[in-house]
């Protein structure tokens, strides 16, 4: 029996990185977890395969983060397979804009706050409804946002910043629900999207040396966080942001 047995789930971006590794844990957990996707529709079917594989169950979702009508997207694409949600992931954002702040374009700073910001706050607002009292609301932001920001990295962390204080506003809003909102700020995770510099020693050695543990996170540490922060253990949790940087900074 999982603790998130009776429970459903929807993990934006879920069917690469972070995001997968989320949403595997809360389907072995016991939670139907519904798998949001904007392009790689392959990644997330896989995702649902290996749920579904592993004795737990899945569907995916679609919708475009980069398209203004994306939130009644998600909500519809959701309410095809299920009438509620017990634990909304906001996890989906991208991180592909990596230029010293004089050389970011207004597009690229547009759309990462379109896709970082603008979406986590109107798919949140258009599922609402159908959240059920007593439910989950993680925001995955990042440790960046809390300084030690190199230039070529500031308009990313610019754009995950807001949520930090929409989590706390909006866990004051769904308090009354029994509903609770917290964020989980991750380091440098071992993922795809830093598959690339990390495979140089030197550079793994450099984020393995800033967290006592000595190593590099993996997704499954992050969606172990998440996977508490969803189950009942939780309950008196609110409002909070959990610094998920292996004690990066300490």
């Amino acid at each position: 029996m999982g603790v998130l047995d009776g429970k459903t789930a929807l993990v934006t971006g879920g069917g690469r990185g972070i995001g997968r590794a989320i949403a595997e844990r809360l389907g072995s957990e016991g939670a139907r977890v519904g798998i949001h996707y904007g392009h790689d529709e392959r990644a997330a079917i896989a995702a649902v395969e290996t749920i579904a594989d592993a004795g737990g169950e899945a569907f995916t979702v679609w919708a475009d983060f980069a398209d203004p009508d994306a939130a009644s997207q998600v909500r519809h694409g959701l309410v095809k397979h299920t009438g509620h949600l017990d634990i909304l992931v906001n996890n989906a954002g991208i991180g592909d804009v990596r230029a010293p702040v004089a050389e970011v374009t207004e597009e690229e700073f547009d759309r990462l706050f379109t896709i970082n910001t603008r979406a986590v706050f109107f798919v949140t607002q258009a599922l609402l409804p159908i959240l059920r009292d007593g439910g989950r609301v993680i925001n995955l932001s990042s440790n960046l946002t809390r300084g030690g920001v190199e230039g070529y990295l500031a308009a990313y962390a610019m754009s995950k910043a807001p949520l930090d204080p929409f989590t706390v506003a909006l866990a004051k809003d769904l308090g009354p629900r029994g509903i609770t909102v917290n964020a989980v700020a991750p380091g440098v995770v071992d993922t795809d999207m830093n598959t690339d510099w990390l495979a140089h020693d030197q550079a793994r050695s450099f984020v393995s040396a800033l967290s006592p543990l000595g190593r590099v996170a993996g997704t499954d540490d992050i969606a172990g966080i998440v996977a508490f922060l969803a189950s009942d253990d939780s309950g008196w949790l609110t409002g909070q942001r959990v610094e998920a940087a292996g004690g990066a900074g300490t």
